[in-house]
């Protein structure tokens, strides 16, 4: 009887873990990549992606991360997106997670990663990799600071203590930045904190290690779950490619190269519809992200109107045709940056410096193999660009005037002495004549126009003076 009781006991307990089960409710987990370098095109997806997960209804948000790092206002941006997420925000470092890579993994609050897989090393840098003045290293360090402490103190009973612990300990997350900090037993002073898996896991920056997100998720107890990643869009994926540094480039030269052509024939053509179609798409997809204003794009218009004014109204090259190159350099070069903020000097000026460089040199090369291109196309015969037949003075070809044409046969007067040349006015004009039969005609006598020759009108006296 008791075999029995205990019989029912264990498949009851057995049932009810089977209904708990089957009436668990189904998660749904969205996936984020962060899998290059921390950027524009980064941020963008990552907003994206986070938007959608929290419209969806997700239950949580796993970054599967592999950075080496990145721009700094980006990233910090992106901690603070995670930061302020509604629901659960778990990071599966697959590999790395350096630099501003470590600063986003902190911010979620959990942390796995792979074995092998690395965190820390976020001194701040600048493009040759060498480390800012400590003006910059004080701000990353307050940032990372303040994010491993946003995540708050364990409570911890040791015998009749009780202990209030960092879950993530903010001088080690300062030790990631800075090389001068020196924590007992973490790192000695003048090294940076980067972490493996497992000493990660010692000091509270790892709960766990996993293969992939599906361990993840099982190491975290859900067994009924959805995962949905995010996948960009067709327009995502247009933008991604239009805004790319070399396509950018090379919209750059389109542009400059077009409007050259165009200066150089007449009418309107296929350069100046090529210049336009390159301005759009440059344009258009830094619209359309928030990277540009109306500003650059009032400018690009304006700078061009000058220009053009410059070219076929303002003789010369002055005010306003320095102006307009001046407009036109300068919405591009600005076009080619985001909205980043004056708090991050260096980066900012860092981003004019390279966006200046690759507006500069493009334009240059544009001119150059326009010009050359422009030689090849209109300087050789295989080419029905241009007229290539050459009427040379040697060869006995001169340039005539035939307005004389029209004045033959008609009746004027002599306004000079013609001895046999001067001048006669025919029809309000004055023109420069010759007496046809080499005699002397007086100022103000009667003239007939008899033929016209050479490009010279020879008269005829017709009467007495008019």
């Amino acid at each position: 009887m008791a075999s029995f009781k205990g019989w029912l006991r264990q498949g009851m307990v057995c049932l009810f873990l089977l209904a708990g089960f089957a009436l668990q409710a189904e998660e749904l987990i969205y996936r984020v990549d962060i899998r290059d370098d921390i950027g524009p095109k980064t941020w963008r997806l990552a907003r994206r992606a986070f938007a959608e997960a929290e419209q969806a209804g997700a239950d949580k948000v796993i970054v599967n991360m592999n950075t080496y790092g990145g721009m700094v206002v980006y990233a910090d941006s992106l901690r603070s997106l995670i930061l302020n997420c509604a629901v659960p925000v778990w990071v599966f470092i697959d590999n790395n997670a350096a630099s501003a890579g470590a600063l986003i993994a902190i911010a979620c609050d959990k942390i796995y990663m792979r074995e092998g897989a690395n965190i820390g090393a976020a001194t701040v840098v600048n493009a040759s990799g060498e480390a800012m003045p400590d003006k910059y290293q004080s701000y990353m360090r307050s940032m990372i600071r303040a994010t491993a402490q946003a995540h708050g103190k364990d409570t911890i009973v040791e015998g009749r203590d009780t202990v209030y612990r960092w879950k993530r300990d903010p001088r080690i997350a300062e030790a990631m930045v800075d090389e001068r900090i020196a924590i007992e037993g973490v790192t000695d002073s003048g090294r940076i904190v980067t972490f493996t898996p497992h000493e990660a896991m010692q000091y509270g920056y790892c709960d766990g290690i996993a293969d992939n997100i599906a361990g993840v998720i099982a190491a975290e107890g859900i067994r009924n779950y959805t995962l949905k990643s995010y996948e960009p869009t067709v327009a995502d994926k247009i933008i991604g490619f239009l805004v790319s540094p070399v396509l950018q480039g090379l919209l750059i030269m389109v542009i400059i190269g077009g409007i050259y052509f165009e200066l150089q024939s007449p009418g309107i053509g296929f350069p100046l519809i090529a210049a336009i179609v390159a301005c759009l798409l440059y344009f258009a997809p830094l619209y359309l992200e928030g990277f540009v204003g109306h500003w650059e794009i009032v400018a690009f218009i304006a700078g061009v109107v000058l220009l053009l004014l410059e070219i076929f109204v303002i003789p010369g090259f002055g005010v306003a045709g320095i102006s307009g190159a001046v407009l036109i350099l300068v919405s591009l070069v600005f076009a080619g940056i985001d909205r980043i903020p004056l708090d991050f000097w260096s980066e900012f000026a860092g981003f004019v410096l390279n966006s200046l460089f690759l507006v500069v040199t493009c334009s240059l090369v544009a001119l150059g193999g326009s010009m050359w291109l422009g030689a090849k196309l209109f300087g050789t015969r295989r080419w029905a660009f241009a007229l290539h037949a050459e009427q040379r003075k040697e060869d006995g070809y001169v340039g005539v005037d035939m307005d004389g044409l029209q004045v033959v046969g008609k009746e004027g007067r002599a306004v000079t002495d013609l001895r046999p040349s001067g001048k006669v006015e025919v029809d309000g004009e004055i023109y420069d004549a010759v007496s046809s039969l080499g005699d002397y005609i007086v100022k103000g006598m009667a003239v007939t126009v008899v033929k016209y020759q050479g490009g010279q009108i020879y008269v005829e006296a017709t009467g007495s003076e008019k």
